[in-house]
This record gives structure tokens, sequence and C-alpha cells, in this order.
């Protein structure tokens, strides 16, 4: 069993989120930033919060350059939120592949996240909230945005794979 990272004053511990997650808006800044461009900012996002995992964010498309996302064949199946689909991003030279994901039919208590889109932050050149500078969840599986007022310790670093 982890051992929990007590929080501090203005501080939340991905231990004390719920399972099955919680979804909830938020009001924070958002900015994804590739290839020097920013092609995503917002402060309409809905972030997931889950046992033992740093937020992921998810962006209304309006919100999100799409002309710079591109729709991929893959996708992949969460318990909670249904099928995902991916898309690569492409701005001038440089792209990442399956670099985000979203839910075009998201299962029950998750409607609301219908096609807003999620990034991994270690295939973005930067991901901010409220200016902060992201740092990724360990482990390319992961979404999660770890920013200093969250606390874990997080689901995908080492010794973790059993938990």
């Amino acid at each position: 069993m982890p051992r929990r990272i007590a929080p501090g004053p203005g501080q939340e511990s991905v231990w004390d989120y719920p399972r099955p997650p919680r979804l909830e808006d938020t009001t924070r800044y958002i900015q994804v930033v590739f290839n020097g461009i920013t092609i995503a900012e917002t402060r309409r996002a809905r972030r997931v919060l889950e046992t033992s995992h740093p937020p992921v964010y998810y962006i209304p498309p309006e919100d999100i350059k799409m002309e710079y996302l591109q729709p991929t064949s893959r996708s992949s199946w969460c318990e909670w939120k249904g099928q995902a689909g991916y898309y690569t991003i492409a701005v001038g030279d440089k792209q990442a592949a399956h670099a985000a994901w979203f839910y075009p039919q998201p299962t029950p208590g998750f409607e609301s996240i219908r096609g807003y889109v999620a990034f991994y932050p270690h295939l973005m050149d930067a991901c901010f909230v409220e200016g902060e500078r992201v740092r990724p969840q360990t482990g390319a599986f992961y979404g999660g945005w770890i920013t200093s007022d969250i606390v874990g310790p997080f689901k995908g670093e080492p010794g973790t794979q059993n938990w």
C-alpha cells in the first residue's frame, strides 16, 4: 500500500480522489503549447479526478485550434468513460502521434465531456495550469497533469505497477 503524502494548505492529495472517478468543472486557466503555438487555452475545462492519479483536463473543442488535430484510427477503452478516440497533433514540421484523446460517446455520468479533448503533457512542448508548467504523470499510458497543489504518490511512478 502506498504511503500517502499529507497535503499542505491549498493542496489536494490524489488519495482523496474517488474511485470511480469524479468529473468537475474548473475555471483555472489551461494552456497547451506545441511547436511554439498555443493550440489550446480555456477557462472552461473539465477535470477528471481518480484515486492515485493527478487530474486530467478535458478542453472544449471551441477552445482548441482544431486545425492542428488529425483524427487517427487508434482507440482504447476506459472502464469509466467508454471508448476513446485519438488525435495526432501536427504544427508545422513537427507532429506527435496519438497525443490527445476524446470520448465521442461517453458513458452515463461523463456525457459532459463528449468531444472534449485531453492532451498527454509529456508529448506537448508545455502544458500550463494558471501559468504553472505541468509535470507529466510518469508512464506513457497516463495523461495526468501534476502541479504544485497536487500531491501523491502518483500511479505510474516506480513501484506502483501493482496499485
